[in-house]
């Protein structure tokens, strides 16, 4: 069974010890001409190409302008500060399982394409809809799109052809997701909340849950995908009646 979640857009996590046991992400060539074509940019033309403030843009022409300094380098899971990794909480992890979830966990990125959570990663800040000038006009999306696809599938296919989606809609167009659908079985949970009689997706509680989910599926190290209507987290359970992977808290 293989896990797709979305990066983050904050990084400034940190390894809580030193890992024994590291990777080189696979599109490290790819994420090196990205990462030049961005150290050409100003601070302001970062601001308005990311649409953050001074202080995240001049923080990132920074990172772009060492992209290449090792020394700044982490393993992918413990950069990122969002709500998944938040609940996934990866410290918590032993070397033995962070071993594992290197090789059923994937983390979608704009720079990097996909990463496993020991790849070793620079810091960095991009977005799907950017188009950099050495991308034959293509947008981050439509540039990883035919790099990733197969290798994807082969990935998925060389476990047991399951993918568990617990990244955003967005993160899809990084692939013929099309593709994706005809060749390996998907499972996409949705978390949602009763409010009023109708159930609504709010999304904070949709990223803890994903968050969690992931945590569950790694340190159980669940195979049988009907082991996954098990998870709880919460308040939050399967709800079979609203649909074959719905989770509710009601």
């Amino acid at each position: 069974m293989q896990i797709l979640i979305s990066c983050a857009k904050i990084m400034t996590g940190k390894a809580p010890k030193e890992i024994p046991y590291i990777t080189k992400p696979s599109f490290q060539l790819q994420a090196n001409d990205n990462a030049m074509q961005m150290v050409a940019y100003s601070v302001d033309e970062l601001q308005d190409m990311l649409h953050v403030n001074h202080e995240i843009a001049a923080e990132n022409w920074h990172r772009f302008q060492t992209f290449h300094t090792k020394e700044n380098r982490e393993p992918a899971v413990f950069c990122y500060d969002g709500m998944v990794f938040q609940k996934l909480a990866p410290e918590t992890f032993s070397d033995d399982e962070l071993r594992y979830a290197n090789d059923h966990l994937l983390i979608s990125s704009f720079l990097y394409g996909l990463l496993r959570p020991l790849d070793i990663v620079n810091k960095y800040r991009l977005e799907g809809n950017i188009v950099l000038p050495e991308n034959d006009g293509k947008s981050m999306f439509d540039f990883w799109k035919p790099i990733l696809t197969d290798w994807f599938i082969r990935k998925i296919k060389a476990d047991d052809g399951i993918l568990v989606n617990l990244a955003s809609d967005e993160m899809r167009n990084l692939f013929d997701w099309k593709r994706v659908k005809k060749e390996v079985t998907i499972v996409t949970p949705e978390f949602k909340i009763e409010r009023n009689g109708k159930l609504k997706t709010i999304v904070i509680y949709t990223k803890m849950c994903r968050g969690a989910m992931t945590r569950y599926i790694l340190k159980e190290r669940i195979t049988n995908i009907q082991l996954l209507k098990l998870f709880e987290y919460d308040g939050f359970k399967i709800d079979e009646s609203e649909g074959d992977w719905m989770f509710t808290l009601k």
